[in-house]
């Protein structure tokens, strides 16, 4: 099956959102440098790979990279013309008090899914949609 591998954030300023992402959900980034337009490597957590090393299939995720945006913003009330990610995360009340103390913009209110999970979609200090749900209990 083809899967999605890897996702990347288009960013107007690139330090104000990776203190974003740091402060929320604890990412890591490494610059590569002018040679690379300052792409930005991100870690989410393990990876594939880190299965062979013990770690549960339940915790491995993608993990992606940073540009800087080369195109305006869609305008406000417009879908993104992208596909959104959403962060798996273990207590969505707490996460969201991180989003919000960060400068996240709520685009929804929290919404329970039956039999998937609490969901809350926000815009990040750059604009960018993105979600957050706390899985449901496994049955």
């Amino acid at each position: 099956m083809n899967r999605v591998v890897h996702f990347e954030i288009q960013a107007d300023d690139l330090d104000r959102a990776q203190k974003f992402y740091e402060s929320v959900f604890g990412w890591t980034f490494q610059v590569m440098g002018p040679e690379f337009g300052n792409y930005r490597v991100i870690t989410t957590g393990p990876g594939p790979d880190e299965m062979a090393k013990g770690v549960k299939m339940e915790e491995v995720g993608i993990n992606g990279g940073m540009m800087k945006r080369n195109a305006p913003l869609p305008a406000d009330g417009q879908s993104p013309n992208a596909y959104t990610c959403i962060v798996g995360v273990d207590n969505i009340d707490a996460y969201i008090a991180k989003a919000d103390a960060a400068g996240a913009k709520p685009q929804t209110d929290k919404m329970d899914v039956p039999g998937v999970g609490i969901v809350r979609y926000y815009k990040d200090t750059e604009g960018n949609i993105f979600g957050m749900i706390q899985p449901a209990p496994m049955a």
